[in-house]
């Protein structure tokens, strides 16, 4: 009887468990994952994969230009190391009789919900034709403003796009420690649930070759288990850890973020990722704030508007700013700017954000 725990998951695998010391591909660790990845395909689990390892590939195979800069070498690099990789990937899952298909994309592709949902459609049709998305950053063409954070914020965004039932998150250590991962005593927590805070615990260091570093996992694990997707921080570099993951029984150490009992709609899913994309803030009141906290079904109303910032069109998304300028929520605006600030403080006005489009954050 198969007794796997998920059957739709985004996996996320970072430089470190890709590459060598050396910043060169890992070819026995990359056909291991695949194996592990495949056998789940046999077994009906639909699996996304988010690949970093493109521009550590792309360095390993140019010799170093100090005269380059770092945006510069990052394209460079990535515009080689891609080719590398994904022709890696579908030579391996070739051999398994599998199909599977590269997913460029940038930042700016998740700032529209048009965007937004063609990406989507374009990763429900691969899957539904059996073919394994491989999604990475377009490095390519992304400049430094427009990147993501990492591929941690990347595979954040894939998994509540794509309503996957878990996010794993594979690094080179075993998940989330109560102190430094290096001092022997020193262990991992094991869950983490929506009242639980392991934030003091974080390390603040970065990769060796990727961008990121626990702190990203971390914030973007807790944003997505809150919106109803269990998420697993574990090493990528134990052998079979796919399968020990899914298993319902907890044989390896790694951190699990239990999901919120409520999932978040698709809409709002979108908004809560939304935050590098808003085009305008929404200054509001105490009372306002206070009833947006309260009663979560709550739409904006015009009446709790003191003030608004920003040039935005109707749709845009905007953040909701309250009387401490701390950002409470994120929301897709009813109206363009000029209008907005037209209807500030107007009992009769339609609501500025509705709560069906309405994140709190």
């Amino acid at each position: 009887m198969n007794t796997l725990r998920y059957r739709r998951i985004a996996v996320k695998i970072g430089s470190n468990v890709l590459t060598r010391p050396d910043g060169t591909l890992d070819i026995t660790r990359m056909s291991a994952i695949v194996d592990q990845v495949a056998s789940l395909h046999h077994q009906g689990v639909q699996v996304i994969m988010i690949s970093s390892g493109a521009v550590a590939s792309g360095r390993s195979e140019l010799s170093e230009n100090k005269r380059l800069d770092a945006v510069s070498a990052r394209q460079l690099y990535s515009a080689v190391g891609q080719a590398k990789l994904i022709n890696r990937y579908y030579e391996l899952f070739r051999e398994h009789r599998i199909a599977c298909g590269q997913v460029l994309t940038t930042k700016e592709n998740f700032s529209t919900r048009r965007h937004y949902l063609n990406q989507k459609h374009c990763m429900e049709v691969m899957l539904a034709n059996n073919v394994i998305p491989i999604v990475n950053e377009n490095d390519t063409v992304s400049v430094t403003e427009l990147m993501f954070t990492d591929n941690d914020e990347l595979s954040g965004l894939i998994a509540t796009m794509m309503d996957m039932q878990a996010l794993v998150i594979l690094s080179n250590i075993d998940g989330v420690y109560d102190g430094d991962p290096k001092n022997p005593e020193s262990k991992v927590i094991t869950d983490i649930t929506y009242d639980t805070d392991a934030s003091e615990f974080i390390q603040q260091g970065k990769s060796s070759l990727g961008r990121g570093g626990m702190t990203t996992k971390y914030r973007i694990a807790r944003k997505v288990a809150n919106e109803g997707i269990a998420v697993i921080i574990a090493n990528g570099k134990r052998d079979n850890i796919l399968q020990d993951l899914l298993s319902p029984e907890r044989s390896i150490p790694y951190t699990l973020f239990h999901p919120a009992a409520q999932t978040t709609s698709g809409v709002k899913k979108w908004i809560a990722h939304s935050e590098g994309f808003a085009k305008g803030e929404v200054h509001i009141n105490q009372g306002a704030a206070d009833a947006l906290l309260s009663a979560r079904g709550a739409s904006l109303l015009a009446i709790g508007v003191t003030h608004i910032d920003g040039d935005f069109e109707k749709d845009d998304i905007v953040k909701v700013i309250d009387p401490e300028k701390n950002i409470i929520a994120l929301g897709r605006i009813a109206y363009d700017a000029n209008d907005a600030r037209a209807v500030i403080g107007d009992r009769g006005a339609r609501p500025i954000i509705h709560s069906d489009y309405l994140y709190i954050d």
